[in-house]
C-alpha cells in the first residue's frame, strides 16, 4: 500500500519553551513520507537555534518577519509537496499515530479530522471532539487535528490575511460550503495548550466568526448574530468561573451549555 507524502507546517514566534515538543512530534511519526516545514516569523529568543538542531529532519525552513498567522500559514503552503497537508503551531504536538490515522481515513475525502486534548498549566484538562455537524455555528473542529488534500489550496485558497484570530474557521467553512468531503477520524489525534491566541484575543476571535458566518451563509444573518450574542455570554461566564478556581461549576457549565463535546 502506497504512503503518500504528506506535508506537515509548523509556524512559530518566540516559542521556544515547546517549539521542540512539537518538532519531536512530527519526526516521531509512526508514518513514513513526512515533509517538514518550518516558518519562523523572526524569533528573537532561542527558537531558530533549536530550529537548527534539527535541521537534518526539516525539509524546508525559513525566520522572517511576516504579516502575521495567515501569512506564516500561506508561505509553508507554498513550499509543501505533499498531497495532504497537516499544520501543527508550535505550542501544540501530535500523538505518535496521528498522521498515519489521518491518511487512513482520507481514503475517498478531501479534509480529515479528530479530537484534541487540551492542556492547561501543564496538566491534561479535557478531550474535545471534532464535529463537523456544527460547524456552520462555530469552530467546532480541532485544527491541529486538520488534515487537508493539498488540491483544495490549490482550488480554494489558502488562508485570508484579513483574519488574525479566525483564519482556520475560515478556511474549513470555505471548503465546506464547497462540498469538500470531510470525514471523522475517531481518536485523539493532537494535543494543545490553553493561551494561544484564540484563546487570549477571544473577542476578536467571536467577531471575526461572525463575519465569516454572514460572508458563506448570508442567508441566516440574523441567526448567525443571536448565536453570537449567545456564545460571548457564554465565553465570559466561562472565563469568570475559570477566574475564581470554581473548576466544578466549569465542568458542570460545560455539560449544561457548552456546544463543544468535552470529555473530560
Amino acid at each position: 500500500m502506497s504512503a503518500p507524502l504528506v506535508s506537515i507546517i509548523t509556524i512559530v514566534f518566540n516559542g521556544e519553551r515547546h517549539l521542540e515538543q512539537a518538532i519531536r512530534s512530527v519526526i516521531g511519526q509512526s508514518y513514513p513520507n513526512i515533509q517538514y516545514i518550518l516558518v519562523d516569523g523572526g524569533s528573537t529568543d532561542g527558537s531558530v537555534s533549536i530550529i537548527r538542531q534539527y535541521k537534518d529532519r526539516v525539509a524546508y525552513w525559513i525566520s522572517e518577519k511576516d504579516k502575521g498567522i495567515s501569512d506564516a500559514f500561506n508561505k509553508g503552503l507554498a513550499r509543501c509537496d505533499g498531497e495532504i497537508v497537516g499544520i501543527l503551531n508550535a505550542d501544540d504536538w501530535y500523538e505518535p499515530d496521528a498522521v498515519a490515522l489521518a491518511v487512513q481515513q482520507l481514503a475517498g475525502a478531501d479534509v480529515a479530522f479528530g479530537d484534541i486534548r487540551l492542556w492547561r498549566d501543564e496538566k491534561q484538562d479535557s478531550v474535545v471532539k471534532g464535529n463537523l455537524r456544527r460547524l456552520d455555528y462555530e469552530m467546532t473542529l480541532n485544527h491541529p487535528t486538520v488534515f487537508v488534500r493539498k488540491r483544495c489550496y490549490d482550488r480554494y485558497g489558502g488562508f485570508d490575511l484579513h483574519y488574525r484570530c479566525a483564519m482556520d474557521y475560515d478556511l474549513l467553512l470555505r471548503l465546506k460550503v464547497n462540498n469538500c468531503r470531510f470525514v471523522y477520524v475517531p481518536a485523539i489525534l493532537a494535543n494543545m495548550r490553553w493561551g494561544g491566541m484564540s484563546d487570549e484575543q477571544w473577542r476578536l476571535g467571536c467577531r471575526e466568526t461572525l463575519e465569516i458566518k454572514n460572508n458563506y451563509l448570508p442567508d441566516r444573518k440574523w441567526q448567525n448574530t443571536l448565536y453570537y450574542i449567545r456564545h460571548v455570554g457564554a465565553v465570559r461566564a466561562n472565563k469568570f468561573f475559570n477566574r475564581v478556581h470554581l473548576v466544578p461549576v466549569i465542568r458542570w457549565y460545560r455539560r449544561l451549555f457548552s456546544r463543544m463535546e468535552k470529555i473530560q
